[in-house]
């Protein structure tokens, strides 16, 4: 695979995001590296992709601000023309857990700005190289909150069903220059972002009794990522234990 292309993954310092930045160093990707505050974190993460024998490069924005995201994300690709960055893995996100009687409307924007205006700012930013190119993947990390709702997270589920949305529509636009579109609905998955959570309890509710890994997940972005799923467009695909179905 030639030493020019990239995958992006956004929030990729941590969780989820870095088992999916390992597996595309695995499949041959140079990673671009995104991450919000935690600069050491990203840093690890560039470090066992570099192990892989790829590039590694770390990029620091807020994916909810829009021209920070033109700023740093757009220049680089106005810099880099020889450079394709070919697997987009829109995987920030955050959760502000509380009833909507008791929510801030600070708490309604910023998961909604991180999650389904972020997907927005970073996707404009690298789709017309992409669409030139002929050649794409696109992979959207929703959740089980955006397919089936969850109490406490109206926000969160918003977000996450306007993402699903959105890729069903974006699939249809683009299928033809050979560029899929899928989302990942992950349900609990253990990180730091299920750390609070508690495990046991949770794990009763799921058939296979445990939750997954963020392994798990990387290894179907992976497949979503290949040439071997080139047929597959506009699906949400669900890694949830057999939680909800």
């Amino acid at each position: 695979m030639s030493q020019k292309k990239y995958a992006l993954v956004t929030g990729g310092s941590r969780g989820i995001g870095r088992a999916i930045c390992v597996k595309m160093a695995e499949l041959g990707y140079n990673v671009i590296i995104n991450y919000k505050g935690n600069k050491d974190a990203a840093l690890e993460t560039a470090r066992l992709v570099q192990e892989k024998g790829v590039e590694a490069e770390i990029m620091g924005f807020d994916i909810a601000n829009r021209t920070e995201v033109k700023q740093i994300l757009g220049s680089w690709v106005e810099t880099y023309k020889d450079v394709v960055i070919e697997v987009l893995v829109n995987n920030a996100g955050i959760r502000q857990d509380v009833l909507l009687p008791m929510m801030s409307d600070e708490q309604w924007d910023s998961v909604i700005d991180t999650s389904l205006q972020g997907m927005y700012n970073v996707t404009k930013q690298v789709l017309t190289p992409m669409v030139m190119n002929r050649f794409g993947r696109i992979i959207n990390i929703v959740s089980l909150s955006g397919i089936k709702g969850m109490p406490g997270q109206v926000n969160y589920s918003a977000a996450k069903a306007g993402m699903i949305g959105a890729t069903k529509a974006m699939a249809q636009e683009i299928a033809r220059r050979n560029i899929t579109v899928n989302a990942i609905a992950p349900g609990f998955i253990k990180t730091d972002m299920t750390e609070e959570l508690n495990e046991k309890e949770l794990a009763n509710m799921i058939p296979m009794k445990r939750f997954g890994t963020a392994e798990e997940v990387a290894e179907l972005v992976g497949f979503l990522a290949s040439k071997q799923s080139s047929y597959i467009t506009g699906q949400v695909i669900s890694i949830n234990g057999g939680l909800y179905t």
